[in-house]
Parts: structure tokens; sequence; C-alpha cells
């Protein structure tokens, strides 16, 4: 039976997490770990690393990037497998992941949907047949999302861009410019209302037609099922960085 810590269980995402790992007879929801403990838990939670007493066999993190970082220390010192479905991540601490890749297996995806990475997927091979368009990128989440643009929003985007030769930029930031739009720029568009679980659209803007490719996500249990998949995916796996691609054969 895999035994899972999960880090940021007191969130609605950790929630979710939490109660998927109870139903999985395969699973033992070992302990949890958040900052902000609320509630009673009908497992061990902690609110420092120090006092986590037991060690699990694998961490699913859905957490915020500080919290993450205080987990990782503690997987690395354990040698305790590590899935982050965390984002918002400066490119610096996206390094610093990396880093720790090289002492303990971890599994890194901004998105846990299966969906998502075929989206990803398709963006890739599009990018180089429409090059001559506009490209946009809108995304659209909840009114609590802290992050902007979301994970899997830049996700997508550094994914065209390197499909075209990392030639184009994000450009997050129209309210100060007075000029027109730069052809080599993807315009990232975020919306937060609402309880809006995540709605993603690529839009290629040609002079006389538009492709576009949208994803709509209806409930959260997805991004914990995922994450779960890649938990079970991680065990045993040699020390490295694993991302979507890995668990799929696509």
């Amino acid at each position: 039976m895999l035994e899972v810590m999960v880090n940021g269980c007191s969130g609605k995402m950790g929630q979710i997490v939490c109660d998927l790992v109870e139903q999985d007879e395969n699973l033992l929801l070992k302990c949890g770990f958040d900052k902000n403990v609320t509630g009673e838990f009908a497992f061990p939670v902690f609110d420092k690393i120090e006092n986590i007493k037991e060690k699990p066999d694998v961490i699913i993190d859905f957490s915020v990037p500080i919290a993450t970082f205080q987990i990782l220390k503690y997987a690395s010192q354990n040698k305790v497998p590590v899935v982050i479905a965390t984002t918002g991540f400066s490119k610096e601490e996206e390094q610093k992941i990396k880093e720790y890749s090289k002492q303990i297996p971890i599994f890194k995806s901004a998105n846990m949907s299966y969906d998502i990475m075929i989206m990803k997927k398709l963006v890739q091979w599009l990018a180089p047949l429409l090059k001559n368009t506009d490209i946009e990128i809108t995304e659209t989440h909840h009114n609590r999302k802290i992050d902007s643009p979301s994970g899997t929003a830049q996700m997508l985007a550094d994914s065209i861009n390197e499909s075209l030769g990392n030639t184009l930029y994000c450009e997050y930031n129209r309210h100060d410019k007075h000029q027109k739009r730069d052809k080599n720029e993807i315009g990232m568009n975020s919306i937060r209302g609402g309880n809006i679980v995540g709605e993603h659209t690529v839009q290629f803007f040609g002079e006389f037609e538009t492709f576009e490719l949208k994803h709509t996500s209806y409930s959260r249990n997805v991004f914990a099922e995922g994450a779960i998949k890649a938990a079970k995916f991680l065990i045993n796996k040699p020390v490295g960085f694993y991302c979507m691609e890995d668990m799929f054969d696509l």
C-alpha cells in the first residue's frame, strides 16, 4: 500500500486530494502538512516541518511556492519522491526545483489534466503552421486564484514559443503601452471571477480567419486524480525530473 503525505491539506485542492486518497484502496493517507491548519482531520496533520514524525512513500504538493520549498527540503533529507502541482513559481524557483530533482524523483506539471497535455501538444504542432498569425492566450479562473497568468497559460505559451524557435515573447500588460501589437508577442490575458474551475483558450488570429482551441475544466477532481496518478507513476522511479509527457506515451 502506497503511503501518501499531502502538502497543503487544508486548501481546496488539498482537501480533494485527501478525500480521493482515502477512497483509494491501494493508498493510505499517512499525514498532511499545512501552515494554516483549519478544522479536524482523521489523520495526523503538522504545521511545522520539524514535527513531522511519519515518513511517507510519496508527497503530493498542492500549496504555494514557499510551502513547496519547505516540503522539498524535508523530502530531500528523507529521500521521499514529490509530485508538485503548485503553480506560480519564478524562473529562479523553477531552476531550484530542477536542482532538487538531482537528489529525489520529482514530478511537476502546471496542470495535472490529461486533456490539457493534449492541448499543449496540439498548440506545439499548430504554431509553426500558423506562424504568421497573432497569438493570444486567455485564461479564466475563480476569484481566489493568487497567481496570474495561470501556470497552465504560461506552459501553453512556452510550448508555442519553443515550437517557433523561441522567437516570441509574452506580453502581460498592454495598459501602459501606446503602440500597435507586435507580431512577435503572445498576448497573455487573465480573468478572475466567481467559482470558475479553469478555462484556457488559445487563439491564432489571421487576416481573414481565426483558429481557436479551448479547454474547460468543470471539476477540480480532474487535477487531484491526475496528481494521484502521478504519485503512483513516480514511486520507484530513479532520481530525476518527470512531467506529464513521461507518464503518457504520445
